[in-house]
Protein backbone atom coordinates (compact mmCIF):
# COMPACT_ATOMS: atom_id res chain seq x y z
CA UNK A 1 0.00 0.00 0.00
CA UNK A 2 2.81 2.39 0.40
CA UNK A 3 4.68 1.99 -2.49
CA UNK A 4 3.13 4.66 -4.13
CA UNK A 5 4.37 7.42 -1.44
CA UNK A 6 7.66 5.56 -1.12
CA UNK A 7 8.15 6.26 -4.77
CA UNK A 8 7.38 9.89 -4.14
CA UNK A 9 9.17 10.57 -1.22
CA UNK A 10 12.34 8.58 -2.62
CA UNK A 11 12.71 10.79 -5.24
CA UNK A 12 12.26 14.35 -2.75
CA UNK A 13 14.89 12.41 -0.80
CA UNK A 14 17.94 12.99 -3.32
CA UNK A 15 16.94 16.74 -2.72
CA UNK A 16 15.96 17.30 0.74
CA UNK A 17 16.92 13.80 2.39
CA UNK A 18 16.23 15.12 6.13
CA UNK A 19 13.01 16.68 5.19
CA UNK A 20 11.62 14.03 2.76
CA UNK A 21 12.75 10.99 5.99
CA UNK A 22 10.77 12.69 8.42
CA UNK A 23 7.20 13.56 6.19
CA UNK A 24 7.73 9.97 5.14
CA UNK A 25 7.68 8.90 8.70
CA UNK A 26 4.59 11.26 9.81
CA UNK A 27 1.61 9.27 9.99
CA UNK A 28 0.08 12.46 7.53
CA UNK A 29 2.35 12.21 5.00
CA UNK A 30 0.08 10.58 2.61
CA UNK A 31 -3.03 12.98 3.53
CA UNK A 32 -1.04 16.33 3.27
CA UNK A 33 0.39 14.88 -0.57
CA UNK A 34 -3.15 14.06 -1.20
CA UNK A 35 -4.10 17.83 -0.26
CA UNK A 36 -1.48 19.48 -2.08
CA UNK A 37 -2.03 17.76 -5.59
CA UNK A 38 -5.73 18.59 -5.47
CA UNK A 39 -4.78 22.14 -4.62
CA UNK A 40 -2.51 22.53 -7.11
CA UNK A 41 -4.95 20.24 -9.62
CA UNK A 42 -7.14 23.43 -8.93
CA UNK A 43 -7.41 26.44 -11.58
CA UNK A 44 -5.13 29.14 -10.92
CA UNK A 45 -3.62 31.80 -13.58
CA UNK A 46 -4.64 31.43 -16.93
CA UNK A 47 -0.94 29.99 -17.89
CA UNK A 48 -0.90 27.11 -15.24
CA UNK A 49 -1.97 23.99 -15.87
CA UNK A 50 -2.14 20.96 -13.63
CA UNK A 51 -5.52 19.83 -13.88
CA UNK A 52 -4.23 16.08 -14.20
CA UNK A 53 -2.88 15.98 -11.24
CA UNK A 54 -6.70 15.42 -9.97
CA UNK A 55 -6.63 12.12 -11.71
CA UNK A 56 -4.27 10.99 -8.74
CA UNK A 57 -5.02 13.46 -5.89
CA UNK A 58 -6.86 11.12 -3.78
CA UNK A 59 -4.71 7.69 -4.46
CA UNK A 60 -2.42 8.65 -1.46
CA UNK A 61 -5.32 9.44 0.69
CA UNK A 62 -7.30 6.21 0.28
CA UNK A 63 -4.89 3.93 0.62
CA UNK A 64 -3.49 5.47 4.34
CA UNK A 65 -7.26 5.42 5.46
CA UNK A 66 -7.86 1.93 4.17
CA UNK A 67 -5.96 0.54 6.79
CA UNK A 68 -6.80 2.27 9.35
CA UNK A 69 -9.06 0.24 12.05
CA UNK A 70 -10.06 4.18 13.90
CA UNK A 71 -12.62 6.51 13.11
CA UNK A 72 -10.96 9.29 15.04
CA UNK A 73 -7.22 8.65 12.82
CA UNK A 74 -9.38 8.39 9.85
CA UNK A 75 -10.79 12.03 10.67
CA UNK A 76 -7.49 13.49 11.55
CA UNK A 77 -5.74 12.22 8.41
CA UNK A 78 -8.99 13.12 5.81
CA UNK A 79 -9.35 16.78 7.59
CA UNK A 80 -5.11 17.08 7.19
CA UNK A 81 -5.50 16.22 3.60
CA UNK A 82 -8.99 18.52 2.77
CA UNK A 83 -7.51 21.79 5.02
CA UNK A 84 -4.58 21.57 2.97
CA UNK A 85 -6.06 21.51 -0.56
CA UNK A 86 -8.82 24.45 1.01
CA UNK A 87 -6.02 26.49 2.38
CA UNK A 88 -3.78 26.25 -1.14
CA UNK A 89 -6.95 26.87 -2.96
CA UNK A 90 -9.06 29.67 -1.31
CA UNK A 91 -6.34 31.26 0.26
CA UNK A 92 -6.84 34.32 -1.55
CA UNK A 93 -10.68 34.79 0.50
CA UNK A 94 -8.12 36.17 3.25
CA UNK A 95 -6.98 38.75 1.09
CA UNK A 96 -10.87 40.23 1.50
CA UNK A 97 -11.56 39.47 5.19
CA UNK A 98 -9.04 37.45 7.09
CA UNK A 99 -11.30 36.30 9.67
CA UNK A 100 -14.08 35.17 7.23
CA UNK A 101 -10.92 33.24 5.51
CA UNK A 102 -9.87 31.18 7.84
CA UNK A 103 -13.52 30.52 8.87
CA UNK A 104 -14.10 29.64 5.28
CA UNK A 105 -10.96 27.26 4.53
CA UNK A 106 -11.69 25.56 8.49
CA UNK A 107 -14.95 24.99 7.54
CA UNK A 108 -15.06 23.83 3.94
CA UNK A 109 -12.09 21.21 5.20
CA UNK A 110 -14.67 19.80 7.50
CA UNK A 111 -17.59 19.66 5.44
CA UNK A 112 -15.52 17.69 2.53
CA UNK A 113 -14.16 14.80 5.25
CA UNK A 114 -17.70 13.23 4.86
CA UNK A 115 -17.17 11.00 1.75
CA UNK A 116 -14.31 9.64 3.62
CA UNK A 117 -15.62 8.90 7.07
CA UNK A 118 -18.76 7.23 4.86
CA UNK A 119 -15.75 5.16 2.64
CA UNK A 120 -14.69 3.89 6.80
CA UNK A 121 -17.77 3.24 7.27
CA UNK A 122 -18.13 1.11 4.14
CA UNK A 123 -15.00 -0.24 5.05
CA UNK A 124 -15.80 -1.81 7.92
CA UNK A 125 -19.15 -3.24 6.54
CA UNK A 126 -18.30 -4.28 3.17
CA UNK A 127 -14.49 -4.54 2.96
CA UNK A 128 -12.24 -2.51 0.96
CA UNK A 129 -12.65 -3.11 -2.60
CA UNK A 130 -16.81 -2.85 -1.77
CA UNK A 131 -15.96 0.44 0.02
CA UNK A 132 -14.17 1.79 -2.90
CA UNK A 133 -16.56 0.77 -5.72
CA UNK A 134 -18.69 2.82 -3.67
CA UNK A 135 -16.65 6.04 -2.92
CA UNK A 136 -17.32 7.99 -6.52
CA UNK A 137 -20.97 7.71 -5.16
CA UNK A 138 -20.28 9.18 -2.01
CA UNK A 139 -17.65 11.70 -3.60
CA UNK A 140 -20.83 13.30 -5.68
CA UNK A 141 -23.98 11.83 -3.62
CA UNK A 142 -22.48 14.60 -0.64
CA UNK A 143 -21.41 17.12 -2.77
CA UNK A 144 -24.48 17.72 -4.40
CA UNK A 145 -26.07 17.56 -0.79
CA UNK A 146 -23.74 19.89 0.45
CA UNK A 147 -24.43 22.42 -2.17
CA UNK A 148 -28.41 22.09 -1.25
CA UNK A 149 -28.37 24.05 2.01
CA UNK A 150 -27.16 27.95 2.74
CA UNK A 151 -23.64 27.20 4.58
CA UNK A 152 -21.96 25.57 1.38
CA UNK A 153 -19.64 27.02 -0.34
CA UNK A 154 -19.55 24.80 -2.81
CA UNK A 155 -16.42 26.53 -4.61
CA UNK A 156 -14.15 23.53 -4.10
CA UNK A 157 -16.46 20.40 -6.16
CA UNK A 158 -13.80 18.39 -7.69
CA UNK A 159 -15.31 18.32 -11.01
CA UNK A 160 -14.44 22.39 -11.24
CA UNK A 161 -10.69 21.20 -10.82
CA UNK A 162 -11.01 20.29 -14.83
CA UNK A 163 -13.23 23.33 -15.60
CA UNK A 164 -9.80 24.98 -18.06
CA UNK A 165 -9.93 21.65 -19.45
CA UNK A 166 -11.87 21.98 -22.91
CA UNK A 167 -10.62 19.29 -24.37
CA UNK A 168 -11.81 16.60 -21.61
CA UNK A 169 -15.20 18.14 -20.34
CA UNK A 170 -17.86 18.36 -22.67
CA UNK A 171 -19.39 15.66 -21.26
CA UNK A 172 -20.71 17.84 -18.70
CA UNK A 173 -23.35 18.56 -21.54
CA UNK A 174 -24.77 15.12 -20.48
CA UNK A 175 -23.87 15.05 -16.60
CA UNK A 176 -23.17 18.24 -15.22
CA UNK A 177 -19.94 18.91 -12.75
CA UNK A 178 -21.05 16.14 -11.27
CA UNK A 179 -20.09 13.42 -13.77
CA UNK A 180 -16.80 14.81 -14.02
CA UNK A 181 -16.15 15.07 -10.24
CA UNK A 182 -17.54 10.62 -10.48
CA UNK A 183 -15.41 10.40 -13.19
CA UNK A 184 -12.51 11.79 -11.34
CA UNK A 185 -13.04 9.76 -8.29
CA UNK A 186 -13.29 6.24 -10.41
CA UNK A 187 -10.45 7.16 -11.85
CA UNK A 188 -8.42 7.54 -8.57
CA UNK A 189 -10.22 4.19 -7.14
CA UNK A 190 -8.81 2.73 -10.02
CA UNK A 191 -5.42 3.46 -9.59
CA UNK A 192 -5.88 2.31 -6.03
CA UNK A 193 -6.91 -1.05 -6.82
CA UNK A 194 -3.91 -1.35 -9.66
CA UNK A 195 -2.00 -0.40 -6.57
CA UNK A 196 -3.16 -3.41 -4.37
CA UNK A 197 -3.81 -5.26 -6.70
CA UNK A 198 0.06 -5.78 -7.96
CA UNK A 199 1.66 -6.94 -11.33
CA UNK A 200 -0.94 -9.67 -11.94
CA UNK A 201 -3.77 -7.15 -12.76
CA UNK A 202 -1.17 -4.35 -13.98
CA UNK A 203 -2.81 -5.09 -17.62
CA UNK A 204 -6.26 -4.98 -17.26
CA UNK A 205 -6.76 -1.81 -14.88
CA UNK A 206 -3.88 0.01 -17.23
CA UNK A 207 -6.66 -0.74 -20.00
CA UNK A 208 -9.27 0.73 -17.99
CA UNK A 209 -7.57 3.43 -17.05
CA UNK A 210 -6.56 4.16 -20.56
CA UNK A 211 -10.20 4.00 -21.50
CA UNK A 212 -11.28 6.33 -18.80
CA UNK A 213 -8.85 8.92 -20.17
CA UNK A 214 -9.56 8.48 -24.02
CA UNK A 215 -12.98 8.19 -23.57
CA UNK A 216 -13.62 11.90 -22.90
CA UNK A 217 -11.51 12.81 -25.32
CA UNK A 218 -13.31 10.86 -28.00
CA UNK A 219 -16.38 12.76 -27.25
CA UNK A 220 -15.15 15.95 -26.97
CA UNK A 221 -13.57 15.98 -30.17
CA UNK A 222 -16.95 14.70 -31.48
CA UNK A 223 -18.74 17.61 -30.02
CA UNK A 224 -16.68 20.33 -31.16
CA UNK A 225 -15.78 19.35 -34.49
CA UNK A 226 -19.65 18.72 -35.56
CA UNK A 227 -21.62 21.14 -37.78
CA UNK A 228 -23.73 23.64 -36.42
CA UNK A 229 -22.40 24.10 -33.25
CA UNK A 230 -24.71 24.33 -29.94
CA UNK A 231 -27.66 25.04 -31.94
CA UNK A 232 -27.29 28.08 -32.68
CA UNK A 233 -30.11 30.67 -32.99
CA UNK A 234 -28.60 33.71 -34.05
CA UNK A 235 -26.08 36.26 -32.80
CA UNK A 236 -26.19 39.24 -30.52
CA UNK A 237 -23.49 42.14 -29.80
CA UNK A 238 -22.89 43.09 -26.28
CA UNK A 239 -20.50 45.68 -25.04
CA UNK A 240 -18.69 45.01 -21.29
CA UNK A 241 -18.27 48.28 -19.15
CA UNK A 242 -15.15 47.66 -17.20
CA UNK A 243 -14.60 50.40 -15.07
CA UNK A 244 -11.60 49.22 -12.59
CA UNK A 245 -13.18 50.72 -9.63
CA UNK A 246 -11.41 50.15 -6.22
CA UNK A 247 -14.24 48.12 -4.52
CA UNK A 248 -13.50 49.37 -1.27
CA UNK A 249 -13.53 53.14 -2.30
CA UNK A 250 -16.71 52.52 -4.65
CA UNK A 251 -18.93 52.78 -1.70
CA UNK A 252 -17.68 55.75 -0.12
CA UNK A 253 -15.41 57.68 -2.13
CA UNK A 254 -17.63 58.33 -5.20
CA UNK A 255 -20.69 60.35 -5.28
CA UNK A 256 -23.57 59.12 -7.25
CA UNK A 257 -22.83 61.41 -10.24
CA UNK A 258 -19.43 60.48 -9.87
CA UNK A 259 -20.03 56.85 -10.46
CA UNK A 260 -22.23 57.96 -13.62
CA UNK A 261 -20.12 60.07 -14.90
CA UNK A 262 -17.67 57.21 -15.45
CA UNK A 263 -19.90 54.96 -16.86
CA UNK A 264 -21.68 57.27 -19.34
CA UNK A 265 -17.84 57.91 -20.64
CA UNK A 266 -17.05 54.43 -21.10
CA UNK A 267 -20.19 53.72 -22.94
CA UNK A 268 -20.34 56.33 -25.08
CA UNK A 269 -17.29 54.86 -26.45
CA UNK A 270 -18.44 51.55 -26.76
CA UNK A 271 -21.36 52.70 -28.38
CA UNK A 272 -19.42 54.83 -31.05
CA UNK A 273 -17.02 51.62 -31.29
CA UNK A 274 -20.02 49.30 -31.88
CA UNK A 275 -23.39 49.84 -32.31
CA UNK A 276 -24.09 47.14 -29.62
CA UNK A 277 -27.86 45.01 -29.01
CA UNK A 278 -27.07 45.26 -25.36
CA UNK A 279 -24.40 47.19 -22.62
CA UNK A 280 -23.46 45.39 -19.09
CA UNK A 281 -22.22 47.22 -16.45
CA UNK A 282 -20.59 45.14 -13.45
CA UNK A 283 -22.07 43.95 -10.42
CA UNK A 284 -23.21 46.97 -8.18
CA UNK A 285 -22.02 49.30 -10.41
CA UNK A 286 -24.80 51.39 -9.11
CA UNK A 287 -23.64 51.32 -5.17
CA UNK A 288 -26.53 53.90 -4.54
CA UNK A 289 -30.75 52.92 -4.31
CA UNK A 290 -31.63 54.31 -7.53
CA UNK A 291 -35.09 53.52 -7.39
CA UNK A 292 -35.32 55.04 -4.26
CA UNK A 293 -37.62 58.07 -3.24
CA UNK A 294 -35.02 60.96 -3.55
CA UNK A 295 -32.65 59.53 -6.07
CA UNK A 296 -35.49 60.27 -8.92
CA UNK A 297 -32.48 62.86 -10.85
CA UNK A 298 -30.08 59.85 -11.30
CA UNK A 299 -32.72 57.53 -12.96
CA UNK A 300 -33.66 60.08 -15.17
CA UNK A 301 -30.56 60.93 -15.97
CA UNK A 302 -29.61 57.24 -16.68
CA UNK A 303 -32.71 57.22 -19.17
CA UNK A 304 -31.30 60.22 -21.23
CA UNK A 305 -28.27 58.88 -21.44
CA UNK A 306 -30.17 55.22 -23.01
CA UNK A 307 -32.16 57.32 -25.17
CA UNK A 308 -28.32 58.65 -26.71
CA UNK A 309 -27.43 55.49 -26.73
CA UNK A 310 -30.22 53.73 -28.50
CA UNK A 311 -29.09 50.66 -26.59
CA UNK A 312 -30.48 48.71 -23.24
CA UNK A 313 -28.62 48.50 -20.28
CA UNK A 314 -28.24 45.60 -17.82
CA UNK A 315 -26.45 46.47 -14.39
CA UNK A 316 -25.75 45.76 -11.57
CA UNK A 317 -26.99 47.95 -8.51
CA UNK A 318 -28.20 48.55 -5.02
CA UNK A 319 -32.02 47.69 -4.50
CA UNK A 320 -33.92 48.58 -1.07
CA UNK A 321 -37.88 47.51 -0.80
CA UNK A 322 -40.27 48.70 1.63
CA UNK A 323 -42.78 46.97 3.53
CA UNK A 324 -46.28 48.43 3.82
CA UNK A 325 -46.78 49.70 7.29
CA UNK A 326 -47.01 46.87 9.90
CA UNK A 327 -46.53 44.14 7.30
CA UNK A 328 -42.94 42.00 7.60
CA UNK A 329 -39.73 42.83 5.17
CA UNK A 330 -40.34 41.30 1.79
CA UNK A 331 -37.47 38.93 2.29
CA UNK A 332 -36.85 35.80 4.53
CA UNK A 333 -34.60 36.99 7.22
CA UNK A 334 -34.92 39.73 9.98
CA UNK A 335 -35.40 42.44 7.34
CA UNK A 336 -34.08 46.21 8.73
CA UNK A 337 -36.22 49.03 10.16
CA UNK A 338 -37.04 52.16 9.32
CA UNK A 339 -37.75 54.32 12.14
CA UNK A 340 -38.30 57.44 10.26
CA UNK A 341 -41.13 55.75 8.35
CA UNK A 342 -42.17 53.15 10.56
CA UNK A 343 -41.93 50.88 8.13
CA UNK A 344 -39.45 47.33 7.75
CA UNK A 345 -37.44 47.09 4.24
CA UNK A 346 -34.84 44.84 2.96
CA UNK A 347 -31.67 45.76 0.61
CA UNK A 348 -30.60 43.48 -2.01
CA UNK A 349 -27.73 42.64 -4.79
CA UNK A 350 -29.48 42.94 -7.51
CA UNK A 351 -29.68 44.38 -11.49
CA UNK A 352 -32.33 45.33 -13.86
CA UNK A 353 -32.79 45.57 -17.60
CA UNK A 354 -33.34 49.41 -18.80
CA UNK A 355 -34.35 49.71 -22.45
CA UNK A 356 -34.57 53.69 -24.52
CA UNK A 357 -37.93 54.27 -24.52
CA UNK A 358 -39.14 51.42 -22.30
CA UNK A 359 -40.72 52.91 -18.58
CA UNK A 360 -40.94 49.22 -16.87
CA UNK A 361 -37.42 47.91 -15.90
CA UNK A 362 -36.42 44.49 -15.23
CA UNK A 363 -35.72 43.39 -12.05
CA UNK A 364 -33.73 40.45 -10.77
CA UNK A 365 -32.35 40.11 -7.15
CA UNK A 366 -29.84 37.65 -6.15
CA UNK A 367 -30.85 34.29 -4.63
CA UNK A 368 -27.65 32.34 -3.56
CA UNK A 369 -25.60 35.13 -1.15
CA UNK A 370 -22.17 34.54 0.18
CA UNK A 371 -22.16 32.56 3.79
CA UNK A 372 -21.26 35.16 6.15
CA UNK A 373 -20.07 37.64 3.97
CA UNK A 374 -23.36 38.94 2.01
CA UNK A 375 -25.68 36.74 4.29
CA UNK A 376 -25.59 34.90 7.64
CA UNK A 377 -27.04 31.67 7.08
CA UNK A 378 -30.38 30.87 8.59
CA UNK A 379 -31.29 34.10 10.30
CA UNK A 380 -34.56 34.27 9.44
CA UNK A 381 -34.83 31.20 12.11
CA UNK A 382 -32.10 33.45 14.60
CA UNK A 383 -31.82 37.18 13.97
CA UNK A 384 -29.21 37.08 16.63
CA UNK A 385 -26.99 35.23 14.08
CA UNK A 386 -26.72 38.67 11.93
CA UNK A 387 -23.26 39.39 14.58
CA UNK A 388 -21.29 36.47 13.00
CA UNK A 389 -21.32 38.28 9.65
CA UNK A 390 -17.73 39.26 7.74
CA UNK A 391 -19.20 42.15 5.28
CA UNK A 392 -16.97 44.05 3.36
CA UNK A 393 -17.21 47.57 2.26
CA UNK A 394 -20.89 48.73 1.28
CA UNK A 395 -21.58 44.33 1.17
CA UNK A 396 -23.79 42.31 3.57
CA UNK A 397 -26.94 41.52 5.05
CA UNK A 398 -28.65 41.36 1.50
CA UNK A 399 -31.83 40.07 1.54
CA UNK A 400 -32.86 36.75 -0.45
CA UNK A 401 -34.43 37.49 -4.51
CA UNK A 402 -37.59 35.18 -4.89
CA UNK A 403 -35.80 33.03 -7.22
CA UNK A 404 -34.18 32.73 -11.47
CA UNK A 405 -36.59 35.48 -13.57
CA UNK A 406 -35.85 35.79 -17.08
CA UNK A 407 -34.98 39.54 -19.02
CA UNK A 408 -36.49 40.57 -22.52
CA UNK A 409 -34.39 42.23 -25.13
CA UNK A 410 -36.48 43.37 -28.24
CA UNK A 411 -33.28 44.91 -30.66
CA UNK A 412 -34.74 46.54 -33.32
CA UNK A 413 -36.29 44.63 -36.54
CA UNK A 414 -35.46 41.17 -34.18
CA UNK A 415 -37.50 38.87 -32.50
CA UNK A 416 -37.07 39.31 -28.85
CA UNK A 417 -33.73 37.50 -27.30
CA UNK A 418 -34.46 36.29 -23.33
CA UNK A 419 -31.04 36.46 -21.38
CA UNK A 420 -30.85 34.85 -17.56
CA UNK A 421 -28.58 37.76 -15.71
CA UNK A 422 -26.70 35.49 -13.00
CA UNK A 423 -24.66 37.78 -10.36
CA UNK A 424 -21.67 36.87 -8.97
CA UNK A 425 -21.07 33.82 -6.85
CA UNK A 426 -24.48 32.32 -8.23
CA UNK A 427 -22.38 30.48 -11.14
CA UNK A 428 -20.71 28.31 -8.66
CA UNK A 429 -24.13 26.47 -8.65
CA UNK A 430 -24.98 24.58 -11.82
CA UNK A 431 -28.38 23.57 -11.17
CA UNK A 432 -29.63 27.12 -10.30
CA UNK A 433 -28.38 28.02 -13.58
CA UNK A 434 -30.09 25.62 -15.65
CA UNK A 435 -33.39 26.89 -14.12
CA UNK A 436 -32.66 30.00 -16.28
CA UNK A 437 -31.87 28.10 -19.26
CA UNK A 438 -34.70 25.57 -18.87
CA UNK A 439 -37.32 28.37 -18.65
CA UNK A 440 -36.05 30.33 -21.99
CA UNK A 441 -32.87 31.74 -21.64
CA UNK A 442 -31.02 31.91 -24.94
CA UNK A 443 -27.83 33.80 -22.87
CA UNK A 444 -26.13 33.98 -19.93
CA UNK A 445 -25.26 37.09 -18.33
CA UNK A 446 -22.53 37.09 -15.29
CA UNK A 447 -21.74 40.76 -13.52
CA UNK A 448 -19.49 40.49 -10.85
CA UNK A 449 -16.75 41.94 -9.08
CA UNK A 450 -13.58 40.15 -8.19
CA UNK A 451 -11.69 43.57 -7.25
CA UNK A 452 -11.64 42.33 -3.33
CA UNK A 453 -9.17 39.60 -4.10
CA UNK A 454 -6.41 41.40 -5.70
CA UNK A 455 -3.99 39.96 -8.06
CA UNK A 456 -4.70 36.53 -6.93
CA UNK A 457 -5.91 33.20 -8.61
CA UNK A 458 -9.37 33.95 -7.09
CA UNK A 459 -10.84 35.68 -10.06
CA UNK A 460 -9.44 33.52 -12.80
CA UNK A 461 -11.01 30.76 -10.62
CA UNK A 462 -14.38 32.31 -10.56
CA UNK A 463 -14.13 32.46 -14.19
CA UNK A 464 -12.92 28.79 -14.81
CA UNK A 465 -15.89 27.57 -13.00
CA UNK A 466 -18.18 29.93 -15.08
CA UNK A 467 -17.15 27.82 -18.25
CA UNK A 468 -18.90 25.07 -16.49
CA UNK A 469 -22.02 26.77 -16.42
CA UNK A 470 -21.72 27.53 -20.20
CA UNK A 471 -20.82 23.90 -21.18
CA UNK A 472 -23.32 21.98 -19.03
CA UNK A 473 -26.18 24.36 -20.89
CA UNK A 474 -24.60 25.14 -24.10
CA UNK A 475 -24.78 28.80 -23.66
CA UNK A 476 -22.49 31.63 -24.26
CA UNK A 477 -21.73 34.05 -21.50
CA UNK A 478 -21.08 37.53 -21.03
CA UNK A 479 -19.03 37.89 -18.21
CA UNK A 480 -18.97 41.95 -17.02
CA UNK A 481 -17.04 42.42 -14.02
CA UNK A 482 -15.71 45.74 -12.52
CA UNK A 483 -12.44 44.54 -12.38
CA UNK A 484 -11.13 40.94 -12.38
CA UNK A 485 -11.73 39.14 -15.83
CA UNK A 486 -14.34 40.95 -18.20
CA UNK A 487 -14.97 38.13 -20.85
CA UNK A 488 -17.17 36.15 -23.27
CA UNK A 489 -17.34 32.58 -23.03
CA UNK A 490 -18.80 30.47 -25.87
CA UNK A 491 -21.26 27.50 -25.86
CA UNK A 492 -17.94 25.48 -25.24
CA UNK A 493 -16.28 27.33 -22.37
CA UNK A 494 -14.26 28.56 -25.09
CA UNK A 495 -12.84 32.13 -24.36
CA UNK A 496 -14.25 34.75 -27.54
CA UNK A 497 -12.77 37.50 -26.24
CA UNK A 498 -11.22 39.06 -23.07
CA UNK A 499 -9.71 42.59 -21.47
CA UNK A 500 -6.73 42.73 -19.75
CA UNK A 501 -7.72 42.60 -15.82
CA UNK A 502 -7.05 46.02 -13.49
CA UNK A 503 -7.39 47.95 -16.66
CA UNK A 504 -10.28 50.58 -17.27
CA UNK A 505 -11.99 48.49 -20.41
CA UNK A 506 -14.50 48.26 -22.90
CA UNK A 507 -15.50 44.53 -24.17
CA UNK A 508 -17.31 44.45 -27.55
CA UNK A 509 -18.26 40.75 -29.19
CA UNK A 510 -20.94 38.73 -30.46
CA UNK A 511 -22.10 36.13 -28.66
CA UNK A 512 -24.09 33.21 -30.34
CA UNK A 513 -27.71 32.42 -29.13
CA UNK A 514 -28.77 29.07 -28.32
CA UNK A 515 -32.14 27.37 -28.13
CA UNK A 516 -31.98 23.61 -27.66
CA UNK A 517 -31.97 21.80 -24.59
CA UNK A 518 -28.60 20.01 -23.44
CA UNK A 519 -29.22 16.68 -21.22
CA UNK A 520 -27.81 18.33 -18.32
CA UNK A 521 -29.99 21.21 -18.77
CA UNK A 522 -33.12 18.72 -19.06
CA UNK A 523 -31.98 16.44 -15.85
CA UNK A 524 -29.75 18.50 -13.96
CA UNK A 525 -30.10 16.43 -10.52
CA UNK A 526 -29.99 13.09 -12.11
CA UNK A 527 -26.61 11.92 -11.69
CA UNK A 528 -26.05 12.99 -7.86
CA UNK A 529 -29.13 12.14 -6.96
CA UNK A 530 -28.60 8.89 -8.03
CA UNK A 531 -25.40 8.70 -6.39
CA UNK A 532 -27.20 9.77 -2.92
CA UNK A 533 -29.55 6.70 -3.58
CA UNK A 534 -27.08 4.41 -3.94
CA UNK A 535 -24.44 5.82 -0.66
CA UNK A 536 -27.94 5.50 0.86
CA UNK A 537 -28.68 2.02 0.47
CA UNK A 538 -25.03 1.09 0.31
CA UNK A 539 -24.27 2.53 4.13
CA UNK A 540 -27.97 1.29 5.34
CA UNK A 541 -27.22 -2.53 4.04
CA UNK A 542 -24.17 -2.35 5.64
CA UNK A 543 -25.75 -1.44 9.11
CA UNK A 544 -28.01 -3.52 8.60
CA UNK A 545 -26.26 -6.43 7.63
CA UNK A 546 -23.78 -6.04 10.76
CA UNK A 547 -26.14 -5.28 13.30
CA UNK A 548 -27.82 -8.76 12.19
CA UNK A 549 -24.53 -10.60 11.98
CA UNK A 550 -24.00 -9.15 15.71
CA UNK A 551 -27.33 -10.46 16.67
CA UNK A 552 -27.02 -14.24 15.24
CA UNK A 553 -23.82 -14.48 17.05
CA UNK A 554 -25.60 -12.98 20.22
Amino acid sequence: MTSFIDFIVSKAMTVYPKAADRFRRSAYASSLLSGVLLAVSFPSYPSIHFELLAWVALVPLLLTVADDPSSGSVFRKSYAAMLAYSAGALWWVCIATLPGGIMTIAAQAFFMTVPFMLFFLCNRFWGLRRALVAFPFMQVGWEWLYMQQDLSLGWLTLGNSQANLNAMVQYADITGVWGISFWLSSFNVLVVLAVLGGRRLLVPYAGALLAMVLAPLAYSAVVLHAPGGAGRAGTIRVSLVQPDIDPYEKWDRYTGSETLELYYRLTGRAVRESRPDLVVWPETALPFFILDDGNDEYLLSLRRALSLWRAPLLTGFSDIVYAAPGDAPSSAGPGKFDRQSGRFYETYNASMLLSPGVDSLQVYRKVRLVPFAERVPYTEYFPALEQLTFSLAGVGSWGRGPGPSLMELHPADRKRVRIANIICYESIFPGYVSEFVREGAELLTLVTNDGWYGTSYGPWQHLAIGRLRCIENRRAMARCANTGVTECIDPFGRTIARVPWWEEQVLNAELPLGRELSFYTSHPDLLPKVCVAVSLLVVASGGIGRLSLRARRS
